[in-house]
């Protein structure tokens, strides 16, 4: 409080950003009662207000505070300040939210802190053993908010009347829960139960459960999960076969991180990855001496790991040294249930029993996936603990925009101004529930952030349902629909989320993946592009290989091997060179006549200059998924596994043509591969030959075909591989080139709605 007759300076502070269910405005009452600043701070749509009269070395101790030394969950991305000339009352106050127009960001679901984990341990705490503490500096916050400001009566914990001591917490500035909106505790909060029991006896009836060999629906933060001891083979095959999920890989939970230790080989900063607030689950190495069954984690030598977390998995893992399956709960590609009904329904012939609680669930969002690459956390999977928190798009300033990214790891975008909201991963859109849960989600992000959009993007396939979702939206709305073609997208997501300016020089971009709708109605897939935001032009690819089947190519690598070296040699030379390697006799014994009929008559056949197919390709030469794959990018990540298994340092030749452009010619590389199989070379020597080979080859045609780009940017689903996205940024840095890469926001698909709206955006900027 300032002294009569002394210099006064009186501010109003406007502060954007994930602002809200952070404890940001106790911090900030904190501060200003410390500083003896008079005013007030409050919620409203557009973030967090502060007005704040004193002394001026106290106003600029308070700013600084807020720009230095923030609440831990809380992501500033603007302070506006600005001088006023109003009068403020005596002392400093927390106001109630003001509704508004919802323009500031929701909180992404934390981790149990320190402090709550601590308590639920305590015997003498209120909290002792309740599953559902929380504090403004963890728990739920996207996955419980209706709408904003997020207040509690705007969540789903507004049906959980505070009890008097939870209230006196609730309302009191100085405590750590002072506006905890999911505050509760076990006399007026949510209640776990299994079957007819109800809190710690519905726990210990379903840690009962998984000791004999069962499989549990646990109802989490974003979603129903499974849950089995990964130790135990056979539940893990039972879980396998009920779930219907083939190959890919299980996620695990583990109690701590020692119990990771004996798992995965874990760096400091893959364990700090681990602990930290959004706790997704993190690739580590897995361990030789790991007693685990394959059927986890088949054919990779690596594990997904994650720790507790909420206080349920906490509590739940607590007497457990090995770790527990936590997957989805779903069937196949389906989305996690959320619904308690529906889950019983749904997951009844897959889980043994069902730990519930009466917490409504208003957003699914499943777990987030990362791992430490070039040493930078990166996300493969951006949901819970990431999203929806905003990325800001330095110098830009654009109309309202929302972007529906592609058909697979479907993720939707909302920008307005500079912030671009990316929503969770929702899943892939072949899928009837995935798609219809997109749908929803689209309704609730604009109803949650109320944004009307002017301008629809879309992926230029016209047969994404993604794109048919968009057109009925734009036209809903009477906004301006944009299609945008799939491999710029990626390279403007890289641009957007290393903060490159809409008027920067044109990049090199390097889009590498599976399969995107070219510029000329083609399948691309291994892309050199000269583009910024605006524009981009193909200056490199791939030859073209035919995809016999169409999309079973994708599902059975033996396909791809047969058009790769059909391409390359003819059925009939490579008989006539090769007829007793053992993978050639393998392939005759397929339909090779009928295929080839129809990649002569272009029938079902359509060709494809992808470099998720050319990995599928080198993958089965080797006998890896030969016949079928179980989920995509699995015959490509156990070919990396082999690769990085060995110090060969041989590179394959890859040849060039030019088909309209420039493009690299597998040719040579499979000549030189056979020869290796009839010499008898390891597989691991054969896997990391192909690597780099090709990544020497991409390096070299961009310096050909884009010598004037002094950056290169790198996309798409193939850059997730480690050792590829390595040899590749090791070799245009040694060009002397800038190359930027993605971390915070996916490299594959699920990136390509930030830059479907990028791009649009800077084409509206002009």
């Amino acid at each position: 409080m300032a002294e009569p007759g002394a210099l006064i300076r009186r501010v109003e502070v406007r502060v954007r950003g994930v602002v809200q269910g952070v404890g940001f405005r106790p911090a900030v009452w904190q501060a200003a009662t410390a500083l003896g600043l008079d005013g007030d701070v409050r919620n409203d749509g557009e973030g967090v207000l502060i007005r704040a009269a004193g002394a001026p070395a106290a106003v600029e101790a308070l700013l600084a505070r807020l720009r230095d030394a923030p609440p831990s969950l809380s992501d500033i991305v603007g302070i506006e300040v600005a001088d006023t000339d109003a009068m403020l009352p005596r002392g400093f106050a927390i106001l109630e939210s003001d509704v508004g127009t919802a323009r500031t960001a929701v909180a992404p679901d934390a981790a149990t802190c320190a402090d709550c984990a601590a308590e639920i341990a305590d015997p003498a705490a209120r909290r002792f053993r309740y599953p559902f503490a929380t504090c403004t500096r963890c728990g739920p916050r996207f996955t419980i908010v209706e709408a904003l400001p997020f207040d509690r009566a705007r969540t789903t914990m507004a049906g959980f009347p505070l009890c008097a001591d939870c209230a006196a917490e609730y309302a009191k500035p100085s405590d750590r829960r002072f506006h905890a909106e999911a505050v509760a505790c076990p006399a007026c909060g949510p209640r776990l139960a299994f079957d007819a029991q109800r809190g710690e006896a519905a726990l210990q009836a379903a840690i009962a459960l998984l000791r004999r060999g069962g499989i549990l629906a646990v109802k989490g933060l974003g979603g129903y999960q499974l849950a089995c001891d990964a130790t135990d083979a056979e539940a893990v095959a039972r879980l396998r076969g009920r779930k219907r999920r083939e190959t890919k890989p299980f996620a695990l939970m583990a109690r701590d991180l020692d119990a990771v230790r004996r798992l995965c080989l874990a760096s400091e900063q893959e364990a700090a990855l681990l602990a930290s607030a959004p706790a997704p689950i993190v690739l580590l190495r897995r361990r030789h001496d790991a007693s685990l069954p394959e059927a986890v984690a088949p054919g990779l030598d690596t594990l997904g790991v994650m720790l507790p977390t909420t206080p349920l998995h906490r509590l739940l893992l607590e007497g457990f040294d090995v770790p527990l399956v936590m997957t989805s709960g779903n069937l196949s590609d389906a989305p996690p249930e959320t619904d308690d009904a529906q889950a019983r329904e749904r997951l009844g012939t897959v889980a043994d029993g069902f730990l519930s609680h009466d917490r409504p669930i208003a957003m699914r969002v499943d777990d987030s996936v990362a791992r430490v690459l070039d040493g930078r956390p990166r996300l493969l999977r951006r949901a819970r603990g990431y999203a929806p928190a905003p990325v800001t798009l330095r110098g830009f300033d654009a109309p309202p925009v929302v972007a529906l990214g592609g058909q697979q790891k479907a993720a939707l975008c909302l920008l307005r101004g500079a912030e671009a909201i990316l929503s969770h991963h929702i899943g892939e859109l072949d899928e009837a529930t995935a798609a219809e849960d997109f749908e929803r989600a689209i309704a609730h992000y604009a109803a949650l952030f109320r944004h009307q959009p002017a301008h629809v993007a879309v992926d230029l396939h016209p047969g994404y349902r993604s794109a048919a979702l968009g057109r009925a939206l734009a036209e809903r709305h009477g906004a301006t629909l944009h299609a945008v073609q799939h491999h710029h997208a990626h390279i403007a997501a890289c641009l957007a989320e290393n903060g490159v300016l809409p008027g920067a020089p044109p990049v090199l971009g390097v889009a590498l993946d599976g399969l995107g709708y070219g510029a000329d109605g083609s399948l691309w897939g291994n892309e050199l592009l000269l583009c910024d935001y605006r524009d981009a032009r193909r200056v490199g690819t791939l030859r073209a290989a035919a995809l016999p089947g169409g999309d079973a190519a994708s599902r059975e690598p033996w396909r791809n091997l047969f058009a790769q070296l059909e391409l390359a040699f003819g059925w009939s030379g490579l008989l006539t060179h090769h007829d007793g390697l053992p993978i050639v006799a393998r392939l005759a014994a397929k339909p090779v006549a009928s295929l080839a009929a129809m990649i002569r008559q272009g029938v079902n056949a359509p060709p494809a200059s992808s470099c998720g197919r050319l990995f599928d390709a080198v993958a089965a030469a080797l006998g890896l998924g030969f016949d079928r794959v179980g989920h995509e990018g699995e015959a490509a990540a156990r070919l990396e596994a082999l690769a990085r298994d060995t110090d060969d340092r041989v590179v394959y030749p890859i040849g060039m043509r030019h088909d309209g452009v420039p493009a690299l010619d597998p040719a040579p590389m499979w000549a030189a591969l056979l020869d290796d199989l009839a010499r008898g070379v390891t597989p691991s020597a054969i896997a990391s030959r192909f690597h780099r080979g090709l990544a020497l080859a991409i390096v070299e045609l961009g310096a050909a075909v884009a010598p004037e780009a002094d950056v290169v940017a790198l996309s798409g689903g193939c850059l997730q591989n480690p050792l590829l996205h390595r040899l590749l940024v090791d070799g245009f840095a040694a060009q002397g080139r800038q190359v930027l890469t993605q971390a915070r926001v996916p490299a594959n698909d699920g990136g390509l709605a930030l830059g479907q709206a990028a791009i649009v955006a800077a084409r509206l900027m002009g």
